[in-house]
């Protein structure tokens, strides 16, 4: 645990408390169809709708998130996403027309999905290149143990009041915001005079960025599978007779390994091929629900999802890494904000996938179809990974001064010839002054008029 944790940034820590925040508020996301079908007694079908609305903005944000984060700044786009989310949270918990809900619910949606490209293009920033994947992996365990604890309280707090757990949200998220403008300073690499970056990155540099958008496709499909565990698995369990507490039992399996295992697996997966760990990961988690096929208890249903939760475990980190090695410093956010819409996108897919599958076929075949997309998005990685990934570097690094020394040919070092008629001096002894001292000016000049020779530096101390 000394070792993980340690060597990492101040800042790091304060977005990471951030997140932790953030997510032990979370009460939307996990009880907003028994809120409204339970509480405020509307149908499933509507329920569904909201559901949709508030995954639909989460997509349409992913974007226009990304643009804010390289336009703006991180910092000025986590706290309008998290003021903003907060904001339309309390809101929430409080309109009762069913169109406002659904309006609100889509906002929900859009502001809270807002800050993901901008915390992980922050991440990228304060973190030194060798410290990303135990950072993210990092991140990504307070993002899990935040989870665990907030459906638990969640549960708790529901039976109370479901206005009580919005409010909750609410502050917490808040919270964040304060934590974000208190002690997070801006990121964003900074431009250097004569340096032409800043504009060069746009949303179509991205889709024409043909290895990266192949990522974003394969994360998809990865995305759509995981998406399984709390689309496809509770009906599927349900259709064969379980009841909900069984699938709660199932699933508690998938929050506890990750926060148990997260760390040491982390140390394990730290410095090996990042092409390898996704192909493994994307066949783990493509196997590991297709092995739910075979399951005919709670246990064997349980052992199936530590299968495909190790995979979550090595794809998460290892798949965010990736993502910043194939994204310019000074277009981080748009590169994460289509990589966060991959996810946002299976999350809408997933449902009508699992459905339309279930019901048609029956949820084996969902199962089959898992085990497929995760052989299908292993070989892609293979493929891709063939060439390593390099880092594109920021701009932003001063030249360093050239240590040769210069040299002067002889004809500098000849005297200049004298015109006819003017009388010479004799000349004096003078002290000598060594030639280091001028070479050493002129290179200091020559670094000083040079602007792209720093490039190969590390960001972070530019940042």
């Amino acid at each position: 645990m000394r070792e993980t944790v340690s060597g990492l940034p101040p800042a790091f820590w304060w977005l990471w408390t951030s997140t932790l925040v953030n997510r032990l508020g979370g009460f939307v996301a996990t009880f907003m169809a028994l809120y409204l079908t339970l509480d405020r007694g509307y149908s499933a079908t509507y329920a569904g709708l909201v559901a949709a609305l508030h995954g639909l903005g989460g997509v349409l944000s992913s974007l226009g998130a990304g643009v804010m984060t390289d336009r703006l700044g991180r910092r000025p786009t986590l706290l309008i996403a998290q003021s903003s989310t907060a904001v339309s949270v309390a809101l929430l918990g409080f309109v009762r027309d069913p169109v406002a809900i659904a309006g609100v619910a889509f906002l929900v949606g859009m502001a809270s999905n807002a800050s993901r490209p901008a915390v992980q293009a922050m991440m990228a920033d304060i973190v030194r290149p060798e410290d990303r994947i135990r950072a993210f992996s990092l991140n990504y365990w307070a993002i899990n143990l935040g989870f665990a604890v907030s459906t638990m309280a969640a549960g708790f707090i529901a039976e109370h009041s479901y206005a009580a757990g919005f409010l909750l949200e609410a502050v917490m998220t808040m919270i964040c915001a304060i934590v974000v403008f208190v002690k997070l300073p801006e990121s964003k690499p900074v431009q250097v005079a004569g340096e032409e970056h800043e504009d060069s990155v746009g949303l179509g540099t991205v889709l024409r960025d043909g290895r990266f958008m192949a990522v974003v496709g394969l994360s998809f499909l990865v995305a759509l599978i995981f998406q399984q565990g709390a689309v496809g698995l509770p009906v599927a369990m349900g259709a064969a007779g379980f009841t909900p507490a069984d699938y709660g039992m199932a699933i508690a399996v998938n929050g506890v390994l990750i926060v148990v295992l997260q760390i040491p697996v982390t140390r394990f997966i730290e410095h090996r091929d990042p092409g390898r760990l996704l192909v493994v990961s994307a066949l783990l988690a493509g196997y590991g629900f297709g092995l739910t096929a075979f399951a005919g208890s709670v246990g064997v249903f349980a052992l199936t999802v530590c299968v495909w939760t190790l995979a979550e475990i090595v794809n998460a980190p290892t798949q965010t890494g990736l993502v910043v090695q194939l994204s310019p410093a000074h277009g981080r956010g748009r590169y994460q904000g289509m990589y966060t819409m991959s996810w946002a996108v299976a999350a809408l897919v997933a449902p009508l996938m699992s459905g339309l599958v279930i019901d048609r076929y029956g949820a084996e075949w969902l199962w089959g179809t898992c085990a497929v997309v995760g052989t299908v998005a292993g070989l892609g990685y293979a493929l891709l990974m063939r060439r390593p990934p390099t880092e594109t570097p920021a701009l932003t690094t001063p030249t360093p001064v050239d240590p040769a020394p210069a040299t002067l040919a002889p004809a500098d070092l000849a005297p200049a010839p004298v015109p006819a008629g003017v009388v010479v001096p004799v000349p004096v002894p003078v002290p000598v002054v060594e030639a280091s001292a001028v070479v050493d000016g002129a290179s200091a000049g020559k670094g000083r008029a040079s602007g792209r020779g720093g490039e190969g530096r590390s960001e972070v101390s530019a940042s």
